[in-house]
């Protein structure tokens, strides 16, 4: 199938694409189902299953599911206006749904979180009801929101992924084996296939407009973290560390007594920087979740800030590249932590930095290949456990390292000739695996590791 760089890297809010954004998206398409149905409904209704009913209040699913029936998108959020919104629904008890009137819903008994078994799809699941005077259910849907702002339903959950229109694409690999076969045949880079491929589905300019656009939505995150102070929501009391990191670094430089190694301290705060802005509920891009937002743009901006040759120039050919490993890792495994735990976030975050990367310093594509194998391997086994489930601790700091780890990543892979033991599909395939043998309480559950080992009240 054809991963669109647009399906990886998707504008939206924070603190979660499948536990926020997800469940947005999937109450906008439940409200255009009932537009385009012959019913004429009374009230809305939703409940919660599995990892969106554990964690969903500190990933702000009860807020995104109430706000998506009432209209709001995650692309063209207003923080304003959705407050406004909310505290109206709260109040009267009434959702205004465009092109459907004034539904009844009190968030308070119409949205349930159900603690029982997940849904047997996937452990997001959620249910959208819409009823009629008497309270019977007029038309019922079953979402499943699978990571990275990807919504299903139960029947299509079942269907080969719909993304972009299944048109033919001039190098359809679904194998990292596959792609490295069609750039040595062909005697292109991969970001080259993966800019041919996307050639079929979006006019040359609006390709380079949308992915512009994402790096300046990924920038423009870095730029407010690294300006704004405070606490961060959510009860925990977590103090924004980005902005006085950043002020330290910036009086250290043009000094003689700074250690090499003070450049993975610059790394750390970029990607901190973005997940504090995703704690925060603000705007950040998928690349591939929000719970690993950081990684990528971390890596760029310091690429673009710390290596001499950089050129901004390369960056389409950095997020191609990086899109190209992400949709290889979303369809033969997972980018979901409530999946297969952050060794799917963080881990497909580093891996798809570290091949971008290699690609805009010079690498091949073994090299390329080599360096998202090591990155991934390395996070192999990793769990999802945020404490009070809130994106928070320990995923901030987490970013910042696997940053580091993808700029390691790709220097050892550029240091060698691209022949390595483990290929990244096999790599992938592992982590697949392990995801599946994995507890579901080290899955986005808040109910092992981290979570249940420190204080959170």
């Amino acid at each position: 199938m054809f991963l669109s760089v647009f399906d990886i890297f998707k504008v939206g809010i924070g603190p979660s694409s499948s536990h926020t954004m997800g469940p947005m998206v999937a109450a906008g398409r439940f409200l255009g189902q009932l537009r385009a149905s012959p019913f004429h409904a009374h009230g809305l209704r939703a409940s919660l299953h599995g990892s969106l009913a554990f964690t969903g209040v500190g990933h702000a699913t009860d807020r995104a599911v109430i706000l998506g029936l009432a209209g709001f998108r995650p692309e063209s959020y207003d923080a304003a206006a959705a407050e406004r919104a909310l505290e109206s629904i709260r109040q009267t008890g009434r959702i205004e749904a465009e092109g459907l009137g004034t539904l009844a819903f009190a968030p308070e008994t119409d949205l349930v979180f159900d603690y029982g078994p997940p849904l047997p799809g996937h452990a997001n699941g959620l249910i959208l009801m819409a009823l009629d005077a008497q309270g019977d259910v007029l038309l019922q849907e079953t979402y499943y929101s699978i990571g990275g702002g990807f919504v299903v339903t139960e029947e299509e959950l079942g269907a080969p992924p719909v993304t972009t229109a299944a048109r033919p694409v001039p190098y359809p690999f679904a194998t990292a084996a596959q792609m490295l076969e069609m750039a040595r045949y062909s005697g292109k880079s991969i970001a080259s296939m993966k800019r041919a491929n996307e050639g079929v589905h979006h006019p040359a300019e609006a390709l380079d407009t949308g992915i512009n656009r994402i790096w300046q939505v990924m920038s423009d995150s870095i730029d407010r973290g690294l300006e704004t102070g405070g606490i961060l929501p959510g009860g925990l009391q977590v103090r924004r560390r980005a902005p006085a990191l950043h002020t330290a670094l910036q009086d250290e430089r043009g000094l003689n007594l700074g250690a090499p190694h003070t450049v993975n301290d610059w790394i750390s705060t970029y990607a901190m920087a973005v997940n504090e802005e995703n704690a925060a509920g603000g705007q950040v891009v998928t690349a591939p979740t929000n719970g690993a937002a950081g990684v990528l743009p971390a890596v760029i901006r310091y690429w673009l800030g710390h290596v001499p040759s950089a050129s901004s120039a390369r960056l389409p050919d950095f997020l191609l590249t990086a899109a190209a490993i992400g949709g290889l890792i979303k369809t033969n495994a997972s980018i979901s932590g409530a999946e297969a735990g952050c060794q799917a976030e963080v881990g497909s975050a580093s891996a798809m930095a570290a091949a971008g990367l290699a690609a805009v310093m010079g690498g091949t594509p073994e090299q390329i290949e080599n360096a998202a194998e090591i990155a991934l391997e390395h996070h192999l086994g990793m769990t999802c456990d945020p404490v009070r489930g809130l994106v928070q601790v320990p995923c901030i700091e987490r970013n910042g390292l696997g940053a580091i780890k993808a700029v390691s990543a790709a220097s050892l892979a550029l240091r060698g000739d691209g022949h390595h033991l483990v290929p990244l599909d096999a790599c992938i395939e592992t982590m697949r695996q392990t995801g599946a043998d994995m507890s579901d309480r080290y899955k986005e559950t808040s109910l092992g590791g981290l979570a249940v080992n420190v204080p959170n009240c």
